[in-house]
């Protein structure tokens, strides 16, 4: 390293530098590039060097030539230590013949500074033999600190990204909890509902009937001991009775029915299998369609009453969606339990749809059954073509492969 007042090694001598070696033109054209450009020998000192590259340095031409150009400005490394000459580039590579550039590395200037340079090394061959080299070299100071700005810059973004990243599956695991929870009450509520409607309304139904039974019993009983006018009003009487009985008959079928859909009596009594089995054969039966049935349950398959609810609530669904849009003939319903997954396959034979059908904003349909397969720990696979019916297949794992 050199200060600004220190004197100059003295300059190695040159065999043959008083004599002419490059052209007037030569001179011309390395003087005007803006690139610093020096030659050196076998021995690593400057044969020549434009204007440029001296002042790049801190020197003046002359004050370089003959002197060596590694122990001039290229002697250390950034953080001061030593630079040692066989591990430099610039010789290696014109010592073996082979050219090369780097952008790495800092060259220093006569006051002591440094700054970042891309330099080349090019080996000079005479007659087959490596006689030196010529370097070519640039300050690109401003260049690395442009680089480090937007390395920085890129680095507060990608902090910002994963800050909004993590905000944001933050609020969909929130969401998704909330998915869960508003399930779960809406469950509870169908079973609260379910329960008060059989114990109560389905009593009374019944109470309603019995006593309308009664009363029938009773006016045909007395219908022989009554004249002809009395007897036709107990006609009448009777009549109405009967209509009444009927008319609670079918509404406590009704209740029935609400009470299934509100949650299916099956489901607690029998569990989630014989539950799928009793829905797939009431829906077929009802929609008038053809069915191909297949149930493989392991015996020990254990599932949660809340998982077995909302695996039976995806079923119904993909039932109801080819009710509703499918206009099927055929239904083939695969169903297949083990203690480490459950596969679920549900394929009609109908009018198919495109796949961004499946996808769209308003399929909630679709979206409810996919959040629910997902907070299971599930997934809901649809494929679907165009006359060529649609595949709904829900998988969930029960256990870690």
């Amino acid at each position: 390293m050199f200060a600004e007042t220190a004197p100059l090694p003295a300059p190695v001598h040159l065999p043959g530098a008083d004599q002419p070696v490059w052209r007037d033109k030569l001179s011309q054209l390395l003087e005007s590039t803006g690139e610093g450009i020096f030659g050196i020998d076998m021995d690593g000192c400057c044969t020549f060097i434009n204007r440029a590259g001296a002042e790049l340095l801190g020197f003046a031409p002359g004050e370089v030539l003959g002197h060596n150009m590694h122990e001039l400005a290229h002697h250390s490394h950034g953080d001061g230590a030593h630079y040692p000459e066989h591990l430099c580039p610039i010789f290696n590579a014109f010592r073996m013949a082979l050219p090369c550039r780097i952008d790495t590395e800092l060259f220093w200037r006569r006051d002591g500074s440094a700054f970042a340079v891309e330099y080349s090394s090019y080996p000079i061959v005479d007659g087959g033999v490596v006689q030196g080299a010529v370097v070519t070299f640039v300050d690109i100071s401003a260049r690395k600190r442009a680089e480090e700005a937007l390395r920085h810059a890129n680095d507060v973004l990608e902090q910002r990204v994963s800050e909004r990243t993590q905000a944001l599956s933050e609020a969909l695991q929130q969401l998704r909890e909330l998915s869960a929870y508003t399930h779960t009450v809406r469950e509870e509520e169908r079973t609260r509902i379910a329960r008060e409607v059989h114990d109560e309304l389905g009593s009374l139904l019944v109470a309603l009937k019995m006593d309308v039974g009664w009363l029938d019993k009773r006016l045909g009983e007395q219908q022989q001991r009554e004249p002809l006018a009395a007897q036709a009003m107990r006609d009448t009487l009777r009549s109405k009775c009967q209509n009444m009985g009927r008319l609670i008959e079918a509404a406590v079928d009704n209740v029935g029915r609400i009470i299934t859909d509100l949650r299916p009596s099956i489901l607690d009594h029998q569990g989630l299998w014989a539950a799928l089995d009793w829905q797939a054969h009431e829906f077929v039966q009802s929609a008038e369609l053809s069915l191909d049935w297949q149930m493989e349950v392991e015996q020990a398959v254990p599932l949660p009453e809340p998982s077995a609810m909302a695996i039976f609530r995806i079923f119904q669904e993909m039932l109801s969606n080819v009710g509703r849009h499918a206009q099927a003939s055929h239904l083939a319903i695969t169903i297949v339990a083990t203690a480490a997954e459950i596969s679920i396959r549900v394929q009609d034979n109908g009018k198919g749809a495109a796949a961004a059908a499946f996808e769209a904003a308003n399929a909630y349909g679709v979206m409810g059954m996919r959040e629910r397969a997902r907070h299971l720990g599930g997934s809901l696979e649809i494929s679907s073509k165009i006359g060529h019916g649609s595949l709904f297949h829900l998988r969930i794992q029960l256990t870690k492969p």
